[in-house]
């Protein structure tokens, strides 16, 4: 990793550019996580069913999950069991979830989504392709070709286990 022109999104004490040299083509590391988060920023733009970015995201672990306990989607979700606590019981008055008892453990239940909160999903999903097939609209074949040629780096990334902390602070220093 090397260090280049200032990060116009960091502020002026912090401004640095951060570029990947694994070969041919040099890849601006700090252009590409502006313009992933941009993207994934307008995305989140549209109607989110007056859902939080954080509500929405424990729904879709929920559903993806299936039934999951409170502590583990705290965990999945990085999240305080305090703040999940507040979470869920949005998500419930709404009719996006429900808590079903664990036999055997009366202190503990899972979360299960309902068919208004798969309903729900489906219809922000929706919306979401919807936005980004209209931008793609706007650009040229060769830069869709560019993009098509991309996905299958871009789900690999999105798929990464992110490295250590304490590794990412070693990269960007030794150069």
């Amino acid at each position: 990793m090397t260090t280049s022109a200032p990060d116009r999104t960091a502020p002026a004490d912090r401004a640095v550019t951060v570029t990947a040299d694994v070969g041919p083509p040099t890849i601006d590391v700090t252009r590409l996580r502006v313009a992933i988060a941009r993207v994934s920023r307008s995305l989140r733009r549209h109607e989110l069913a007056g859902l939080t970015p954080t509500q929405l995201s424990a729904l879709a672990t929920v559903e993806q999950a299936g039934p999951v306990r409170l502590g583990d989607l705290a965990a999945a979700e990085k999240i305080a069991p305090s703040t999940l606590t507040r979470l869920v019981t949005v998500l419930e008055e709404r009719g996006y979830v429900q808590r079903h008892p664990v036999p055997g453990d009366a202190r503990a239940s899972t979360l299960v989504v309902t068919p208004q909160g798969h309903a729900i999903l489906e219809q922000i999903r929706r919306e979401s392709t919807i936005l980004l097939a209209d931008n793609l609209r706007t650009l040229s074949p060769d830069q869709l070709a560019a993009l098509a040629a991309a996905l299958p780096a871009l789900e690999r990334i999105a798929d990464a286990t992110p490295p250590d902390a304490r590794h990412r602070g070693q990269e960007t220093r030794g150069a």
